[in-house]
């Protein structure tokens, strides 16, 4: 079983409240092998008032809808379905039906116009670790991490290229943990 990302959809307006209750849920039931992060996915966006000032505030981008990385078991799937606020999950034909996961690249999508990424660098990625590069012009490769930089989520990957060892730049989300 491999943790992936769920779409939940919620009472709109309650997705904070939602999220509260979830990750509380799933530390109090022994659930945080299953249950990892729990996402309101929202994005800054620039406002000009009348008096015309310019100010930032968050919006979220699908009201209604949280993000869940999990391990799908049947009782992780109680447990977030029996959340108070959750009316269910998306991609479930309903009668007990398990929920397709999202894509790597559409949770991709979404976290990096957060600013996050579907790695967890600080556990899952370090200098030596192996990964595939999974969008861009070297797509399929698998190569080598031989540098991190957090502050622009970028990675510079050693791959072999014509038998040859050559770093390439990619960013975080372009790349799976092998």
């Amino acid at each position: 079983m491999e943790k992936l990302w769920y779409v939940v959809n919620t009472y709109s307006g309650h997705e904070s409240k939602v999220k509260e209750k979830l990750e509380m849920r799933s530390e109090s039931m022994g659930f945080q092998d299953y249950i990892f992060r729990v996402i309101v996915p929202e994005e800054t966006v620039k406002e000009t008032l009348k008096d015309g000032s310019i100010k930032e505030k968050q919006k979220k981008m699908f009201p209604g809808y949280i993000l869940v990385e999990m391990i799908m078991t049947d009782e992780a799937w109680y447990v977030v379905r029996n959340t108070p606020g959750v009316t269910g999950f998306i991609g479930s034909s309903g009668k007990g039906a398990k929920p397709t996961p999202l894509l790597p690249q559409e949770i991709d999508r979404i976290l990096a116009n957060m600013g996050m990424t579907r790695i967890d660098v600080d556990v899952e990625l370090g200098v030596g670790s192996k990964v595939t590069i999974i969008d861009g012009p070297f797509k399929g490769m698998i190569g080598t991490v031989d540098n991190l930089d957090l502050e622009k989520s970028r990675l510079t990957v050693l791959i072999d290229l014509f038998g040859q060892e050559t770093p390439v730049e990619v960013e975080i989300f372009q790349v799976s943990k092998v």
